[in-house]
């Protein structure tokens, strides 16, 4: 099996964020707009969530258009599992914040437990995938309890997140830079990059009178969905000229 993630360069950075915002306004949108509330979302989502990523496991190698469509739909699986904790089992941000980061330091230690690395650069086997992909879910879920946590019940508001979250990620780049380690660099810029996406997201969706821009979250969802495709495709057609040209070189 070859590695089954892409490499980490600008544009998976672009493309993780825009997800982070569909996951944010899409969950939105489909649980309030459309009708079908908290619970009947999540179980839809979940449902094609557990295809994508049957069909990610599936394959040999790393191919765009799937993994990129397992990463949103666990975005927003991710956001209404926060969600379902906090508006129907009234379960307080702080504990669920605490509980995300808890399950995710538990996937973590497991995981490096078994295969004696974290490194997303060495996902060759259904097994190191499984932990991957359980570690990405929690991380999205950590990233919208906290998110929620600092904007809404710390007070913090949507164009404050926006600066904040965007800070914590420069400062984590500036420490990679510097010589830190690349793997719990990556990690906490994954994390990180799910709350800016959320404060995005909610600062371009939401009416002015919480705060946003008012755009709403059909128009919101359609233009970052718009975006992902295109970087999506043009990351496929990168990768099918450059493996054309490979054998010629």
């Amino acid at each position: 099996m070859l590695n089954k993630v892409p490499e980490v360069t600008a544009i998976f950075w672009i493309i993780k964020i825009l997800s982070t915002t569909v996951g944010e306004t899409g969950a939105d949108y489909l649980a309030v707009h459309v009708g079908l509330g908290a619970s009947v979302t999540a179980i839809c989502m979940t449902g094609l969530l557990v295809a994508a990523l049957l069909a990610q496991l599936n394959r040999r190698a790393y191919v765009p258009w799937i993994y990129w469509l397992t990463v949103v739909l666990v975005s927003i699986v991710g956001t209404q599992l926060t969600d379902l904790l906090t508006d129907k089992l009234e379960i307080s941000l702080y504990v669920s914040t605490a509980a995300f980061a808890a399950a995710l330091a538990a996937t973590f230690a497991v995981w490096y437990g078994i295969e004696r690395t974290l490194s997303i650069h060495s996902i060759v086997s259904t097994r190191r995938e499984l932990f991957y992909w359980l570690a990405i879910l929690f991380t999205f879920a950590l990233g919208t309890a906290a998110g929620d946590l600092a904007t809404e019940a710390l007070g913090l508001g949507f164009q404050l997140g926006v600066v904040a979250f965007g800070a914590l990620i420069v400062a984590v780049a500036l420490a990679y830079a510097i010589g830190g380690n690349p793997v719990l660099t990556f990690w906490l810029a994954y994390i990180l990059t799910r709350p800016l996406g959320a404060s995005l997201g909610d600062l371009l969706s939401q009416s002015h009178e919480y705060g946003g821009m008012g755009l709403g979250t059909i128009q919101t969802s359609i233009v970052f969905l718009t975006v992902i495709v295109g970087l999506v495709a043009w990351v496929t057609f990168e990768g099918e000229g450059a493996r054309r040209a490979g054998p010629a070189q």
